[in-house]
């Protein structure tokens, strides 16, 4: 496989951020087959803030991000999505397993919390189209005519009016990643989540993915990515945060994050991706 192309990003500046958090996790815990994931992890993610998280795998990078939108219930801790606490209840220490006390509060929470995942995760026996239109229809109640109409709004903001009719097989893996994130926009998110969406690419396709979240990013969206991509995530966050063992071990404006680390294992996971 060729290497991936360097990338050129569009400037963009964001504000100051908000006094709220967007999102707020305190003393996140998760144990997942006999291992501590998650390790009492703190985090803040105000409006219009572009976090990207690294770390090596393993570190609890994904685990985290599934757990903001309960697509992973932590097993203790709390999290608040726009100033409203996720009803959950926490993991038992005679084993009973943490749960959602309000389902209803969290479809509403995860509706506004938009999720691109490594793999894209598209119907198969749906066009892109369908694909992009099915959550507003079925989640938010729009009417199917309204609803294709801002599913072609969102595909040519990745750049595929033209591919409405295709079908997943018919697509390429950036265009597949590129039909997700139209998907995710079409529920019109105050927050978008990425879990490596660039990790199951090609390095040839990764650009095309890379540019379409810059161009969102720009757009002063609030966006949470889990990511390799550390040129990119020097180039587009306004925080980086590094993952070690389940916890954050360092995190701060990127440059400062990649060029005067304070942790000697953040400073070695960056030479070795050198």
């Amino acid at each position: 496989m060729r290497a991936a192309k360097a990338l050129s990003y569009p400037a963009f500046g964001v504000g100051e951020p908000a006094a709220e958090p967007g999102i707020r996790a305190e003393r996140i815990e998760k144990r997942l087959g006999g291992n501590d994931v998650l390790r009492g992890v703190e985090l803040i993610v105000r409006p219009g803030e572009i976090l990207s998280i690294l770390g090596s795998s393993g570190s609890g990078k994904s685990t985290l991000l599934r757990c903001l939108n309960l697509l992973t219930i932590p097993d203790r801790g709390d999290i608040w999505v726009h100033g409203e606490k996720l009803a959950i209840r926490a993991a038992s220490q005679h084993g009973g397993p943490a749960g959602i006390l309000d389902h209803r509060q969290v479809r509403r929470v995860r509706a506004s919390m938009g999720m691109v995942f490594q793999n894209f995760n598209l119907w198969p026996h749906k066009t892109a189209l369908e694909n992009v239109t099915e959550g507003p229809v079925l989640v938010k109640g729009i009417r199917r005519g309204a609803a294709a109409e801002l599913g072609r709004h969102y595909l040519a903001k990745v750049g595929l009016s033209d591919k409405a009719d295709a079908y997943p097989r018919h697509l390429s893996g950036g265009q597949q990643q590129r039909v997700a994130i139209a998907r995710a926009l079409a529920m019109e998110p105050q927050v978008l989540l990425f879990d490596e969406p660039t990790s199951a690419l090609d390095p040839e396709l990764v650009g095309e993915v890379l540019r379409v979240m810059a161009a969102l990013a720009g757009e002063g969206r609030t966006m949470v990515i889990v990511t390799h991509e550390l040129a990119f995530a020097r180039e587009v966050s306004t925080r980086a945060a590094f993952m070690h063992g389940g916890l954050i071990e360092e995190e701060s404006p990127p440059q400062e994050f990649f060029s005067s680390p304070v942790s000697g294992r953040l400073r070695g996971f960056l030479a070795s991706h050198r």
